[in-house]
């Protein structure tokens, strides 16, 4: 499979598309004016407790109160009170977490008060973005994330990404974190470093440590809610994220953008670097490469497939339902593989439009109804098969007794909603015109008004095709009838891009003439 990272940067935002065998299958944006982004870790204070929910709201000073939720808190949360405690009173001493105490877990079952009080400060970090009128939504389990692993404060686990199927190199990475990690740091490895020197993992481990150490510092420096640390821009968290050896191209059009991409990548993967480019075409990028066809085509409320079957997805803020529709070409004799065919189809391509305009929460398929057990199940297992490179959490359930598939999916952002309609230039959105009638008179008007203003002025009236067919037909037609009337003859020119109520009058010397 060809993989390729498209990175456009304009004044306002960075567009990021990743294809696949060229076709769009995410598409992710960042503006320059972000607040905050998932991964940002602030200090918050307590503003409302809300015993009834078992959460509080939590000032970050940001516009809109954050979530938190008792459940996110963690096992941890006392010891992240302690710390958070001693470093703003400057209490903290030692390197990192080599002297601290770790506090006893926190119950499972507890209440949000009797762990918190008003304006208590805590340390947090964002879960979840924004989404509808909800603020950010927290959690107190602080994790730092590089390419070749995670690093999660006040543990001392060790844990294995359960991509790395090879047993002997899940225990050589295992027994080589647990030699080299600091103390009171638990670790989750990441797929990327299979395969890893030990250089390399040491490495990492240092430069997450020292963030960890930036936030301890930011605390004993501060003492009103805000940002601690901010997680990588989206451009390098998603090349730390998703780059690997599949990848064949990474093209960025900025030359700032370009050059800071260039050394992130020599710094962490640099046999990637040589697949880097910057873009200096005059067309411009994301048109270079079709992503903006792309984005028109597959964006909407009925995407289509190549043969003629599509989709109709339909969303609201507590889930999204997808119906499959087989189109003019998908009736044949045998409608059972008719409808597998189709169904594995529109499998395929909800796979993709699920990362595409990263959907998330409760995901209702309705599948073209099959009779055949077995033809639920191969849509079944290829519908898991399609959704293998998602990189959101997910679960998905076999076709219930309704022909209903559903699909949970890791929401922490809004959904990308890109709005592929223009509004109509017959009627600016409002789904009225003139009536077509009418328009004869409305002209004529005009050019009387025009005649006896400059009366000895040329005129050439510039009109929609079928407007110039309607005044020009008949033996006596609407031209001559004016040359009669006004002893003028107005010349008629036709537009194919005027839409059919749009008339102009122009002079000799090609100037619009405007009245009034």
């Amino acid at each position: 499979m060809e993989k390729e990272l498209i990175v456009n940067s304009t004044p306002n935002n960075v567009e990021i598309a990743l294809l696949e065998d060229r076709r769009l299958v995410e598409l992710h944006t960042q503006t320059n004016d972000v607040q905050f982004s998932v991964g940002d870790i602030f200090l918050g204070n307590i503003k409302m407790l809300r015993p009834g929910l078992n959460a509080a709201f939590v000032d970050v000073g940001i516009r809109k109160d954050a979530f938190l939720h008792y459940t996110d808190l963690g096992p941890q949360i006392r010891s992240v009170q302690k710390i958070t405690k001693h470093a703003i009173n400057n209490q903290l001493h030692g390197r990192l977490l080599d002297d601290f105490v770790i506090e006893p877990e926190n119950e499972k079952n507890g209440k949000i008060d009797k762990v918190f009080v008003k304006k208590q400060p805590v340390l947090v970090q964002i879960l979840k973005e924004p989404i509808s009128t909800k603020g950010p939504r927290l959690t107190c389990e602080i994790t730092l994330a590089g390419r070749f692993m995670v690093i999660t404060p006040f543990k001392n686990s060790v844990a294995v990404s359960k991509k790395i199927v090879n047993s002997e190199e899940r225990k050589r990475l295992k027994v080589l974190i647990e030699s080299i990690k600091p103390k009171n740091f638990g670790f989750i490895i990441r797929t990327a470093a299979e395969g890893k020197k030990v250089a390399d993992l040491h490495e990492e481990i240092n430069n997450l440590t020292s963030k960890w150490q930036e936030v301890i510092d930011q605390l004993k420096k501060t003492k009103k809610p805000g940002k601690l640390l901010s997680e990588v821009d989206k451009t390098k968290g998603i090349l730390r994220d998703i780059i690997n050896d599949s990848f064949n191209k990474i093209v960025i059009n900025d030359a700032d953008l370009f050059q800071n991409a260039k050394a992130y990548l020599q710094n962490v993967a640099p046999e990637s670097s040589k697949i880097l480019s910057q873009y200096k075409g005059k067309k411009p990028l994301f048109e270079h490469y079709g992503v903006n066809k792309q984005i028109k085509s597959s964006f909407g409320k009925t995407p289509t497939m190549s043969s003629g079957a599509y989709l109709v997805i339909e969303g609201t803020e507590a889930m999204h339902v997808i119906d499959v529709n087989s189109g003019p070409k998908g009736q044949t004799n045998d409608q059972e593989s008719s409808a597998l065919a189709v169904n594995l189809e529109a499998g395929k391509e909800i796979a993709r439009q699920l990362r595409l305009r990263d959907l998330g929460g409760l995901i209702i398929i309705d599948y073209i109804d099959m009779r055949h057990k077995e033809n639920k199940n191969i849509l079944y297992n290829k519908m898991k098969e399609f959704m293998k490179d998602d990189r959101a959490q997910h679960t998905i359930l076999p076709l219930s007794k309704f022909g209903l598939m559903q699909i949970t999916r890791q929401r922490v952002k809004p959904e990308l909603k890109i709005n592929t309609l223009e509004v109509c230039p017959s009627c600016n959105g409002s789904g009225k015109i003139e009536p077509a009638q009418l328009l004869p008179d409305e002209i004529e008007r005009q050019v009387t008004f025009i005649i006896d203003a400059y009366p000895n002025m040329s005129m050439t009236l510039r009109v929609h095709p079928f407007v110039y067919s309607y005044l020009k037909s008949g033996f006596i037609n609407q031209q001559k009838k004016w040359f009669i009337k006004y002893k003028k003859w107005i010349s008629l020119e036709k537009d194919q891009e005027y839409h059919i109520n749009e008339y102009r009058f122009f002079n000799k010397f090609n100037d619009e003439i405007r009245l009034g």
